[in-house]
């Protein structure tokens, strides 16, 4: 008879995109796995198979709540709305976060020509990302909050490199991060 997980899958992941976020993929150990997750060598290799497969699991845990988030804004907001206020949000947020910058960026940094399945995985789930402000842009556009003559492919591109600028800015103590996103916020209102 197999035995049963001793553990909860869903906090193992939860806690080790906390782990892998802060600490990057070649800065994290399986010793650091084993220590900080509390899980032996047997059950981890039995549950997740290798330390890239949680990677990546994590990877899809980060971006899930990413796009969960900016769903929850929209349904609040709006589709401009749900963008100003996601842009704004970075500002807002308490630096205890493991790490400032966006965990996708940093993978793709750390790992572009030499673990090319946590490169893609990150590539592809940025590429959804970009696709879900595309479809809010797309939205605003439907709703008259935009001009029609904006392109809503171009301009999520440029939001996701606003985002992306102003999450690694966050890195920077002499940044002040939440003008940044006041102006960020300002240029989508021009819009109109």
């Amino acid at each position: 008879m197999p035995r049963t997980a001793q553990f909860d899958r869903n906090d193992i992941v939860a806690r080790a995109l906390s782990l892998f976020w802060e600490r990057g993929w070649a800065g994290t150990s399986m010793k650091d796995i084993e220590r900080v997750l509390g899980i032996r060598p047997g059950s981890f290799y039995a549950a997740f198979g290798s330390k890239e497969a949680l990677y990546i699991e994590t990877l899809d845990l980060y971006a899930e709540r990413g796009a969960a988030r900016l769903r929850g804004l929209a349904n609040d907001l709006g589709p401009l709305g749900a963008l100003k206020a996601h842009v704004l949000s970075f500002a807002k947020r308490e630096t205890t976060d493991h790490a400032k910058a966006c965990m996708l960026v940093k993978t793709l940094l750390e790992v572009q020509g030499l673990q090319e399945t946590l490169a893609d995985k990150a590539h592809a789930l940025l590429d959804q990302m970009e696709k879900q402000f595309e479809a809010l842009f797309n939205a605003a556009q439907d709703g008259n909050e935009i001009a029609a003559h904006h392109d809503p492919i171009r301009l999520a591109r440029r939001y996701q490199s606003d985002l992306i600028g102003l999450r690694a800015s966050r890195e920077r103590r002499s940044v002040d991060i939440e003008s940044l996103a006041k102006e960020i916020a300002a240029e989508l209102d021009a819009l109109t």
